[in-house]
């Protein structure tokens, strides 16, 4: 599974990597209402979570359908300004069917890349966006039934709230991070004028890569869904962001412009498992017996003769149990003259939990 950007024809002109102050501002608060996906950002969210006036966070909680599990589209601007005021000033532009279509798209609605139409206007995107927050609880059924009767009253208060967060908080943390993210955004600049895009999209991420063959050029994310959209008559936008590893953003709901939101690079990504990589490596060690066999594998190393006598079973169906493991990249082999000695990998076993992890919120 993957979620594909044709870029067929797009200058590369009309690619930009920029800081956008309400991106990060939708990613603090994802951390915050999420903490438990941010084991590095532990601190700063107990700290700015303890220090939040219990009338501002009840609002937060209010409104956090919109950053909880992922981000509405309306978060991610396509041309990023210097200010979160201009930002918001932007937002207050936009019409109303299209504000509340991506406001209510992530909790209430089931066919983001379908492109439904807005609730305002469909009743059966209303009727569909009502029972979808219902299940969610009165809190959240409220809110909604408030955007659709008062859109202009709601993205008001949204806008207020946003400022009073800025005031609470995100102002002295966008004051420390900036600096960063503009750093980070001119040296993709450079390497995408310098060696290309495709080397520009692999710094991004790993689990990005830039395809091209008869057919066009394509940016292909590695994630958990399937999902297409293209640059045509628009362009492609890059948010870097502090807060947001694991988690790899990507606008692609139909007629909005692409925009890619991804973690800016610290010591500790070192690397990305492939979606694929990780699907293998968990359906090698859940079958029983490579599980007993992982057991021996990680405390020595084995030749195929020895473990089908220790298991009683033909050296051929330990030769198959091996192959698979070996192919999920789970094992090491050394030969010694005409032996192959197998053991496991403890190093890659000890991070397909947190391989797993990073694969289903990215």
């Amino acid at each position: 599974m993957s979620l594909t950007i044709d870029i067929t024809g797009l200058p590369y002109e009309r690619i930009s990597f920029c800081p956008s102050p309400l991106a990060e501002l939708g990613a603090a608060l994802h951390a915050l209402s999420e903490p438990g996906h941010h084991a590095g950002l532990h601190g700063w969210a107990t700290t700015t979570t303890a220090a939040l006036k219990p009338e501002l966070a009840d609002r937060l909680h209010e409104a956090d359908f919109m950053w909880r599990s992922t981000r509405s589209d309306f978060l991610l601007p396509p041309q990023p300004r210097e200010t979160l005021a201009e930002e918001l000033d932007d937002l207050d532009r936009m019409d109303d069917e299209r504000y509340v279509g991506a406001a209510l798209e992530i909790s209430c609605s089931t066919q983001y890349a379908d492109g439904l139409p807005s609730p305002l206007v469909d009743p059966h995107s209303r009727r569909r966006a009502l029972d979808l927050a219902a299940a969610r609880g009165p809190r959240q059924y409220a809110f909604v039934e408030r955007m659709l009767a008062d859109p202009t009253g709601t993205r008001a208060w949204i806008r207020r709230l946003l400022e009073d967060c800025d005031d609470a908080f995100f102002a002295d943390t966008w004051r420390r991070v900036r600096l960063q993210l503009a750093a980070d955004a001119r040296h993709k600049t450079e390497l995408l004028r310098r060696n290309g895009l495709a080397d520009a999209v692999a710094a991004v991420s790993g689990a990005m890569s830039l395809e091209q063959d008869a057919q066009g050029s394509r940016i292909v994310i590695d994630k958990l869904v399937h999902g297409r959209t293209h640059t045509e008559g628009s362009a492609l936008t890059f948010l870097p962001t502090a807060f947001g590893r694991p988690h790899l953003i990507a606008l692609h709901a139909r007629g909005w412009q692409p925009v890619i939101q991804y973690p800016v690079s610290t010591r500790e990504l070192a690397g990305t498992a492939p979606v694929e990589t990780v699907k293998l490596r968990l359906e090698a060690v859940a079958h029983p017996m490579r599980m007993r066999m992982c057991r021996n594998l990680a405390r020595a190393s084995y030749t195929t003769s020895e473990l089908a006598d220790a298991y009683g079973v033909s050296a051929p169906e330990i030769s198959r149990h091996l192959a698979v493991l070996k192919k999920a990249g789970l094992l090491t082999t050394q030969r010694r003259g005409r032996y192959a000695l197998h053991q496991l990998d403890v190093t890659v076993v000890a991070r397909l939990g947190s391989d797993f992890l990073e694969a289903v919120l990215r």
